[in-house]
């Protein structure tokens, strides 16, 4: 696709963080990611010979520790600011357009 940027960032429109919501879902992923991780090291060191079940079986007790580590990091990067980029051009406005000067006189009926 000829002149168009492969990795072009998009606007940034905002300065606010992500939501909760979305940092919780975020932690929970990885929280269950490395969960499951545990899971598959203790049904592994079951079956393995004896030197690579005993580090299995250590790998698989220590997880659980860095998945609470992981799950409870929330996002403390600072908060991103808006930058123009001087490769855009111009964009026009919209105008308040002609302002009337006058008086409302209303009718007392």
């Amino acid at each position: 696709m000829a002149g168009r940027a492969v990795h072009a960032q998009p606007a940034l429109i905002t300065s606010a963080r992500f939501g909760n919501s979305l940092s919780t879902d975020q932690r929970a992923k990885r929280y269950i990611i490395t969960m499951t991780f545990r899971v598959v090291c203790f049904i592994a060191a079951v079956f393995v010979p004896l030197p690579w079940n005993v580090v299995l079986f250590v790998t698989a007790a220590l997880l659980p520790g860095i998945a609470v580590l992981l799950g409870n990091a929330r996002d403390n990067r600072p908060e991103p600011t808006a930058s123009p980029d001087e490769d855009v051009p111009q964009r026009l406005e919209l105008t308040a357009g002609e302002v009337v000067k006058g008086e409302v006189q209303e009718d007392d009926r």
